[in-house]
């Protein structure tokens, strides 16, 4: 049986080597010129590390990745520490898999390389998909050359503005948020004493929030920054940003961000747009993965776990059900109601952290601080439903 999966990142790569791991061959189709992504950190959070387990790569992603030692909260202005959690080994011991911060390019060689391997798998650069016909039982896949390839199923891994999608379910019209985000990757030698800590530290803010953490061995350190504005509406991740409207956007904030915004050689910034939940994945033999299926604000830091956890769904039902069609429904079925939650709560998180006025800080980050201070362990506790997921146990055990 072979699948052709139209798009390489994350989630495209991670489906690959998890229908290879069932059996399957697989061609992926990436229309850029050369694998990787725009430098940028990803947080690999126990759910997603449990698939990456599976598959035999934890070793290698543990030496290109650095492991926290905590989840921080933080006010963004002063500094003063809300919240600290402990991850490192008490995090493997809850959830089942340890917690690490990986640049998305040492993530795509890992998996790149580890598809190589196989011999079961093809990546095909530079072809772009534009479109799909089903023809009894194959899928036949048009490219943008004229060419086309043909498979038993089709999975659209094509990211937010998915070609797949489109055919699929029509055009959608996604929602500003309001909010802007800027995104550089340091190296922590430039940082002096301002660096960030060994940590996952979310900084706070009245209508804007940074978040901090390190990468590759602690040589590199990361930076999200969100601020809530309306003058920039461009919703890719590649478009650079001009440094001193970052630095005015973070104005008076804690110099570990700001160092980070001036150290930064190129800074680059996207609009966030929001989407409802899709109420459909599939159309017979072609099935929606990742942010084709449900694009979520960056707010849970769980899009590509997401990615990750779908890959593995969709894969073990591909394997335990010869009729294809109802493989993909099941894989909609078990995943639809996760992600969407996540979805939500990634959304809820975007009002937690930009508290305004002084009474919503009060009222949202002073239990919050008192909690921390009583009770440390509740930061750990209040991310169970999320961390200790283990998708690849509950489908073997269905």
């Amino acid at each position: 049986m072979k699948a052709i999966i139209a798009g390489g990142g994350i989630g495209g790569l991670t489906a690959a080597l998890c229908l290879v791991h069932f059996g399957w061959d697989v061609e992926v189709l990436e229309q850029s010129p050369e694998l990787g992504d725009v430098g940028a950190g990803i947080q690999l959070s126990p759910n997603a590390m449990k698939v990456y387990a599976a598959l035999g790569l934890a070793a290698a992603l543990e030496r290109a990745a650095f492991r926290p030692e905590a989840i921080s909260l933080r006010m963004g202005e002063s500094g003063m520490r809300l919240l600290s959690s402990a991850l490192g080994k008490k995090a493997e011991v809850r959830w089942g898999a340890p917690y690490l911060h990986c640049h998305r390019a040492d993530l795509i060689n890992v998996l790149q390389e580890a598809l190589a391997e196989t011999g079961a798998a093809s990546v095909s650069l530079g072809q772009s998909v534009q479109a799909y016909r089903q023809d009894g039982d194959d899928v036949n896949v048009q490219l943008a050359s004229g060419e086309v390839r043909q498979a038993a199923v089709l999975i659209g891994a094509d990211g937010i503005h998915s070609v797949i999608r489109a055919q699929m379910l029509g055009s959608d019209s996604p929602v500003f948020t309001g909010n802007v985000a800027w995104r550089a990757v340091v190296p922590v030698a430039r940082l002096g004493q301002h660096a960030p800590e060994p940590a996952a530290t979310a900084w706070m803010g009245r209508g804007k929030h940074a978040v901090t953490y390190l990468l590759r061995g602690g040589q590199l350190a990361n930076l999200v920054a969100v601020v809530e504005r309306d003058d920039w509406t461009m919703e890719g991740w590649r478009e650079p940003g001009d440094k001193a409207a970052a630095l005015a956007d973070f104005d008076g904030w804690h110099p570990i961000v700001t160092r980070l915004l001036e150290e930064a050689d190129t800074l680059y910034r996207w609009a966030l747009f929001d989407r409802p939940p899709l109420a459909q994945w599939t159309d017979r033999h072609v099935a929606l993965l990742g942010d084709a299926a449900h694009p979520m604000l960056p707010f849970m830091a769980q899009g590509a776990a997401m990615a990750i956890e779908d890959a593995w769904a969709l894969a073990a039902h591909l394997s335990r059900n010869e009729n294809k069609t109802d493989a993909l429904v099941a894989y909609q079925a078990v995943r639809h109601k996760r992600a969407s939650t996540v979805q939500a709560a990634s959304r809820a998180n975007a009002k937690t952290f930009h508290q305004r006025t002084l009474a919503g800080q009060l009222k949202t980050y002073g239990p919050m601080w008192l909690a921390g201070h009583i009770w440390p362990a509740i930061g750990r506790m209040r991310q169970d439903w999320v961390y200790g997921y283990d998708v690849v146990s509950a489908l073997a055990s269905d």
